[in-house]
């Protein structure tokens, strides 16, 4: 088999090399009670798509910091009793895509929430003021401020976990069925929607994205979607004096560092050729879960759709 990263043997150990901040859970715990001050009320706004016997709207709800954030929402038009709700996330520079591919969710009798992350392709509001660059992406947004709670993302993740809660709180939803799946970007929320939110029962992660940063240079792939690290350094540290800074403050928004906080049961669907997320990376996550967790490995696949995947998270959700 050809090999980009470390054997899989020493995948399967290999828990990351990126640092844990010193305060990295009273941080969280902060964020968290934040989310508590935010509330799960929401508006809903008709969709201009419909679908025979499927309620399809766009809820929307405030978010920390203020936000005005946006979901796609979809349930059965007659619910008896309480019913699963499933949280989606989407790609980097994506959006939360179209209606037709939350269908099957919501024939199958689950609430679908499908969130648009702040600043990206969807409806979200993106309402961040920081000082420096924000050329080519959001992972660098909020690092000049030096001030680890100005980071971009740890606001959308503090997102993903509200529209967990929102979906938990709704009246027709049972709030212990609730799941989260997304790929790439999509992964790294759906690890951090679990773990911030840990009522989440099950959650099915796709390569995620946004972890062990360190393993990434170590490999030289700030390239692609982590490009704008790349230009962060070139721009702010040419002579790289202050990387332990910034991996240091990076460590905040690495998902390997959330994931012991989970407590659902994982499905994780790896591919080893890929060079966005390598697989150390993935590996970084999954290894630190102490939860009830499975995997699916894809041993030719890089950063693209991997076959069947669909149908065996959707069989997976079935046990919620």
């Amino acid at each position: 088999m050809p090999a980009l990263d470390f054997p899989l043997e020493q995948l399967k150990q290999y828990k990351g090399s990126s640092p844990l901040p010193k305060d990295f859970d009273s941080y969280w715990d902060k964020g968290l009670k934040e989310l508590d001050a935010a509330g799960t009320s929401y508006t809903l706004e008709e969709a201009e798509f419909s679908a025979p016997g499927v309620k399809c709207a766009y809820l929307y709800f405030t978010g920390v910091g203020g936000a005005r954030v946006c979901c796609k929402f979809l349930c059965p038009e007659n619910i008896k009793g309480k019913i699963p709700g499933i949280a989606m996330f989407h790609g980097y520079s994506g959006d939360s895509g179209g209606w037709v591919d939350k269908l099957a969710y919501a024939y199958a009798g689950y609430a679908v929430l499908a969130l648009d992350v702040r600043g990206q392709r969807g409806r979200s509001e993106d309402n961040l003021s920081v000082p420096g660059i924000t050329l080519r992406g959001h992972i660098i947004r909020g690092l000049e401020s030096g001030d680890p709670e100005k980071l971009f993302f740890r606001n959308v993740f503090l997102d993903t976990a509200q529209t967990a809660r929102i979906l938990m709180a709704m009246d027709f939803v049972d709030e212990n069925r609730v799941g989260a799946t997304g790929g790439s970007q999509g992964g790294a929320l759906t690890v951090a929607c679990a773990a911030l939110e840990p009522k989440v029962k099950m959650n099915a992660p796709i390569y995620p994205f946004l972890s062990d940063y360190r393993r990434i240079w170590a490999m030289d792939l700030f390239k692609g979607a982590y490009e704008e690290l790349t230009y962060y350094i070139k721009g702010k540290d040419p002579r790289q004096q202050r990387m332990d800074e910034m991996f240091e403050m990076l460590g905040y928004i690495d998902v390997s560092n959330l994931a012991p906080r989970i407590k659902g049961e994982t499905y994780m669907f790896f591919s080893l050729m890929d060079d966005i997320c390598p697989p150390s990376t993935q590996f970084a996550i999954y290894n630190r879960i102490t939860a009830k967790k499975t995997c699916e490995i894809y041993p030719n696949h890089g950063h693209e759709g991997l076959p069947e995947s669909n149908e065996l998270i959707f069989n997976f959700f079935k046990g919620l």
